[in-house]
């Protein structure tokens, strides 16, 4: 089994290094896949997925290499604006400033493709009684306005923990964008901790009842973690043949937390739906956002050919065992727990 890996260097501080790791290829025809290796860079986040993602292409075209290094998403912006890697998945496209820079300095076209639909999703320890918040509750709290559980008519005077991953992650910025009035931060609110990755925010949340944490719904599918289990070649034929109406369940561990949204548009519902996919497909779960692979590489690199795995069948059927929503295929039915 190839080696998946997490380097702590400055992204910029490796150009050097990266593109000696771009091995030039042969000219592939159209369908064809080349052989070589290549980096991509990665919003933690979506660590799970592109791991598994490398894993199985791997298998499928053991000539190919795939390095992951997983940074904040402004890191994996800037390296490839800096031409140090070649491709990057982003919750955001490149604007067409970002695109022009790319043909003007370094020749370089640049091709996106959005490849999921993700949620973001809020976890809370299982003694935690708890089920649901509005957005009205998760702008408050992300504001400091609501500081303590018993304002959401808990029985509990502890103060609420949130707990993300890091200052500079997607998940981080899209609930900073949402929430927050322009120039704030969520790390500026009082008890409010970062840490350095979504798993560390998952082990809080399990061991501490006062904990609200920020994560990528991803994180949270029991599917792709019972995955790992099976032999990769196994993998492979149940992504190939696998149809779209077996169940995918979300993680027991810890409580995932029910969101309403009442607005004029659903008639001011306070219904409350959780992040499985069939409501993330709805709408009905409101905190969502696109996942972009982001590529520049030419038509015959090990990067491109992997560009069009993610985005075929085989690497769609693999976000799908997330819990997250692949973007080019149907939502599968889910066992709500």
């Amino acid at each position: 089994m190839k080696r998946s890996v997490f380097f702590k260097l400055a992204p910029l501080a490796l150009a050097g290094l990266i593109g000696g790791t771009v091995l030039s290829c042969t000219p592939v025809k159209r369908g064809e896949y080349a052989s070589g290796s290549a980096t991509i860079f990665c919003d933690d986040g979506f660590r799970n997925i592109l791991e598994e993602e490398i894993q199985v292409f791997e298998y499928t075209y053991p000539q190919s290499s795939i390095l992951p290094f997983y940074v904040s998403e402004q890191e994996a912006i800037d390296t490839l604006l800096a031409d140090a890697t070649q491709a990057v998945i982003i919750t955001r496209e490149f604007t067409p400033e970002e695109i022009k820079f790319m043909k003007a300095k370094y020749k370089r076209i640049v091709k996106q493709d959005p490849i999921a639909v993700d949620a973001v999703a809020l976890i809370i320890n299982k003694d935690n009684p708890v089920n649901s918040l509005s957005m009205d509750d998760i702008k408050q709290i992300m504001n400091g306005e609501i500081k303590k559980w018993s304002q959401l008519a808990v029985n509990d005077t502890s103060d609420i923990k949130i707990v993300f991953d890091h200052a500079g992650s997607s998940t981080v910025s899209y609930l900073r964008e949402k929430f927050l009035p322009e120039g704030k931060t969520i790390s500026e609110v009082a008890n409010a901790y970062g840490q350095q990755n979504n798993a560390q925010v998952f082990d809080v949340v399990k061991t501490d009842p006062s904990a609200l944490g920020v994560i990528s719904v991803s994180w949270l599918g029991d599917d792709l973690s019972n995955a790992k289990n099976i032999p990769v070649n196994i993998r492979y034929e149940q992504y190939n043949n696998e149809n779209d109406t077996v169940a995918t369940n979300l993680t027991t561990e810890v409580k995932i937390l029910k969101v309403s949204n009442p607005t004029e548009d659903n008639d001011y519902s306070s219904v409350a739906y959780a992040p499985y996919q069939a409501y993330i497909y709805s709408g009905e779960y409101p905190l969502v956002r696109k996942v972009y692979f982001v590529s520049s590489a030419s038509g015959s690199t090990v990067m491109n050919s992997f560009f069009v795995f993610v985005r075929g069948f085989v690497g769609q059927k693999i976000i799908s065992r997330t819990g997250i929503l692949p973007y080019k295929m149907n939502p599968r039915v889910i066992q709500v727990i």
